[in-house]
């Protein structure tokens, strides 16, 4: 069957990429928290099967896409996949899947890694699934300095870190990281935050990005534009949150 750009499209935002020279598509299963069951394996496994071409591919972003899905069997795919607690999502210019490093069990994780990214998934990709931002938004959770996940590659990228003197780890935040065509370190913020801290400055940081920058525009350009004074004293303060419903309410901004 040939396909029309609208059928393509419709799909795009649910986790269903086109592949190349085919009307088959690979649909993008999420891990909350970045960690999937056994169970979960055995489901992707059958879904694979029965709706793609038997392949299970691991992306960058901790997700697994299974391609060969034809257009028409979809439907049927997600209903699948929704009867096994499994997720498709992640593209489109939203909050993308959180990514993590294994700070849960390695000996040099300052903290649960996948505990905070799946606090991150169910406030910030879940709750925040409507919510259309000017571009997409990478968020990275590292246990340590060592980089592993590279947090500072992500919009919004954690770093645990070891404090003399204490046992709790405090927390580096890079802000407007990017990598591939147009690559941007992180801009650390200025001081080491609290565990505390982390999920109301991510939703500062969101609301930002989603008032300042024009559409298209990753955070960093929108840093890089307005420098990054101005976002950390968003982000040490709580005047935008009192604006927050219009902020969400708001139209995204063109150049």
């Amino acid at each position: 069957m040939a396909l029309t750009t609208e059928q393509i499209n419709s799909v795009k935002g649910r986790g269903f990429l086109r592949n190349r020279g085919t009307d088959c598509f690979s649909g993008r299963v999420l891990s909350p928290g970045t960690v999937f069951t056994v169970e979960n394996m055995q489901d992707l496994s059958l879904l694979a099967q029965t709706y793609g071409n038997g392949k299970l591919i691991p992306t960058s972003r901790q997700c697994i896409e299974i391609p060969g899905i034809p257009f028409d069997k979809i439907p049927e795919a997600e209903a699948f996949a929704a009867a096994h607690g499994l997720i498709f999502g992640g593209t489109g210019p939203k909050v993308r899947p959180v990514t993590a490093c294994k700070g849960t069990t390695c000996v040099f994780g300052c903290y649960d890694t996948q505990a905070l990214a799946k606090t991150i998934h169910e406030t910030f990709y879940e709750g925040w699934k409507t919510v259309k931002l000017p571009h997409k938004f990478k968020i990275g959770v590292g246990g340590c300095p060592n980089s592993c996940i590279k947090p500072s590659l992500n919009d919004f990228g954690i770093e645990g870190n070891r404090v003399p003197g204490r046992r709790e780890a405090a927390y580096r935040i890079y802000v407007g990281g990017t990598w591939g065509k147009s690559t941007r370190m992180g801009t650390p913020l200025s001081r080491l935050v609290e565990e505390a801290e982390i999920l109301p400055i991510l939703e500062k940081t969101l609301l930002w990005f989603r008032e300042n920058a024009f559409a298209k525009e990753r955070l960093g350009m929108a840093v890089d534009r307005l420098g990054a004074e101005n976002l950390e004293k968003a982000l040490f303060s709580d005047e935008i949150l009192t604006r927050k419903d219009a902020i969400l309410a708001m139209e995204i901004k063109e150049r």
